[in-house]
């Protein structure tokens, strides 16, 4: 099993004010290393970073730093790899936010509320129940959708299309909003199958797996029970064949691949990271490779070619200097995964 990053300059550094929780990379053509950062404070002082990588320096920057109240759940640039829309990124927290990207400083341009009508105690208030993901549409970008504590999902619809002065505004509402799980609703995203545009799927703490389509939000399909209920924390879909996803459990040194044609059943298991599994990416450009992080220290990249054979071990491996908690493999540069640890984001060379 090699290692990775050992020939030239293969991985870079950033260290950061403050630990670092989400982080995602932009897919804008011309911003090749750039990067988006959060903080995780207690407090109701969080950060939201935006780096770049000087690549004759090769030393990494913060371009511009805004205030976030709690930590960001989850940060996500538009996917508009042609540059067609506004420098967007959103965040996940309280709130869905989703700020404008411009050359000294970033903005707020607009707050998505959803009020709470899930199964808590509040139905009838003005209670927003905080976010612990959301995913944005890569077929239609004008389309994202949030996960609740609430056991909701949200699917927002996004306008970028009003000319006021000279930018365009951005504009949000809720085209519709589901009970999506029994239990609180820990991730979602969206899936390339039938033209990548209406269906997606959602973990939750209720253990399972479902999948939606927006065309037909009277049915859902479970795709998967842990056979001991423990909550789902993390969803992913292979990103060159929307056959297969990957999903973890709370607490577990696991990642499950399943395949949506055979239900209920794992069709590989990723077992030999030492500790709880926090992060899953798959390749942008494979459909047989995918990326686990964990507490052990260790992010390993894994080829699923076989299955369902077992799966023994991974084809290579990295060491960081913490427990990774987050994991990221650039959409338009698929030679390059983003970690972080502590108060580190590093870019390592695959």
């Amino acid at each position: 099993m090699a290692t990775i990053g050992t020939k030239r300059k293969e991985i870079y550094k950033y260290e950061a004010p403050w630990t670092l929780y989400s982080m995602n990379w932009s897919v804008r053509p011309d911003k090749r290393f750039r990067l988006a950062v959060g903080s995780f404070v207690e407090e109701y002082n969080n950060k939201v970073q935006i780096v770049a990588l000087n690549e004759e320096t090769s030393e990494f920057a913060a371009v511009s730093t805004f205030d976030h109240p709690y930590p960001t759940t989850k940060i996500m640039w538009i996917p508009d790899s042609k540059g067609l829309f506004p420098d967007l990124v959103a965040t996940s927290g309280d709130y869905l936010r989703v700020w404008r990207v411009n050359e000294a400083e970033t903005r707020l341009e607009c707050l998505l509320n959803n009020v709470s009508r899930g199964m808590g105690k509040n139905k009838n208030s003005d209670f927003c129940a905080p976010l612990t993901s959301f995913d944005w549409n890569e077929v239609d970008p004008h389309l994202l959708g949030t996960s609740s504590i609430d056991t909701t999902c949200t699917i927002w619809g996004l306008e970028t299309g009003q000319m006021v002065g000279r930018t365009n505004m951005v504009t949000g509402h809720v085209k519709t909003q589901l009970i999506a799980h029994d239990k609180e609703v820990y991730d979602i995203a969206f899936s390339r199958a039938g033209g990548g545009r209406d269906m997606f799927a959602s973990v939750g703490a209720d253990g399972s797996v479902r999948m939606f389509d927006l065309r037909h939000l009277e049915h859902s399909t479970i795709i998967y029970e842990d056979p001991q209920h423990l909550p789902l924390l993390r969803l992913a879909w292979n990103k060159q064949d929307p056959n297969y996803l990957a999903t973890l459990a709370m607490d577990s040194f696991e990642v499950i691949i399943l395949d949506v044609r055979v239900p209920c059943t794992p069709v590989a298991r990723l077992n030999n990271h030492r500790a709880c599994v926090n992060g899953i990416a798959w390749a942008p450009h494979s459909s047989c490779h995918i990326c686990t992080a964990a507490d052990d220290h260790q992010a390993l990249i894994w080829d699923i070619q076989q299955m369902p054979r077992a799966i023994e071990d991974p084809i290579l491996a990295y060491t960081a200097e913490g427990e990774i908690n987050q994991i990221q493999w650039a959409s338009t540069q698929p030679d390059w995964i983003a970690i972080c640890y502590n108060n580190c984001l590093e870019i390592l060379r695959v």
